[in-house]
């Protein structure tokens, strides 16, 4: 029942449209800053400093530190520098990257143009891990129950709810420690820039063996 309470505070948050990081839910969830507030083609030039760790294409260059953006919601990525540079994310190299955008627009069209790359795609391990995470994915845990299936708000194969609900990012096909490092950082607290703390209560329900399983899952989708 606690969890269940727990959830539906969450989601009430956001139906009541909570300003997070500059940038309101509703904003984010109608579409407010799709690709389409941006410019891709200005972007590709704009993100030179981003593509150095994040890869010209999206794809990171370093799996453990820095995340796939290859087709991303714009909505997301602009949600997340926002927060870097107002504080309500930490990161010693995002933090200061992010600093150096000071336009909107500039944010815009380099969110856009990330968005417009061929959306990141995995390849399964088949390991009994993974086996194990597609279960957690879809079905939660005996902690959690079904509240904490991750297909919930990250859809079937992890794409998220689509371009008009940026809320919930794309993260089938993320690299596998990248998305090991963002659950442990919600389950400890490190990160708390979900919506309504959504994030930290279904970490903080898993072990960090199921953390890794569906890591292992998601990054293969």
């Amino acid at each position: 029942m606690t969890k269940k309470i727990g959830m539906f505070t969450a989601l009430a948050a956001i139906a009541a449209v909570a300003f997070v990081g500059g940038v309101s839910a509703e904003t984010i969830i109608s579409g407010g800053m799709s690709a389409g507030d941006g410019d891709p083609k200005a972007g590709k030039a704009k993100s030179e400093l981003c593509q150095g760790c994040h890869g010209a294409d999206g794809i990171s260059i370093d799996p453990a530190t820095y995340p796939n953006l290859a087709g991303q919601f714009a909505g997301y990525i602009f949600k997340q520098v926002q927060d870097f540079q107002s504080g309500n994310r930490q990161d010693d190299t995002m933090s200061a990257m992010a600093s150096m955008v000071t336009s909107r627009q500039d944010l815009k069209d380099i969110s856009a143009y990330f968005a417009s790359r061929k959306q990141m795609k995995g390849k399964s391990s088949g390991s009994k891990a993974a086996k194990s995470g597609a279960r957690l994915y879809k079905s939660g845990n005996k902690k959690l129950g079904d509240y904490g299936a991750c297909v919930r708000c990250h859809g079937k194969n992890g794409k998220g709810k689509g371009k008009s609900n940026a809320l919930f990012p794309v993260i089938g096909g993320q690299q596998k420690a990248y998305l090991v490092k963002q659950l442990k950082d919600f389950k400890s607290g490190k990160r708390t820039n979900d919506p309504a703390g959504m994030m930290a209560l279904v970490a903080k329900g898993l072990s960090d063996k199921e953390i890794t399983a569906v890591a292992d899952y998601v990054s293969g989708l």
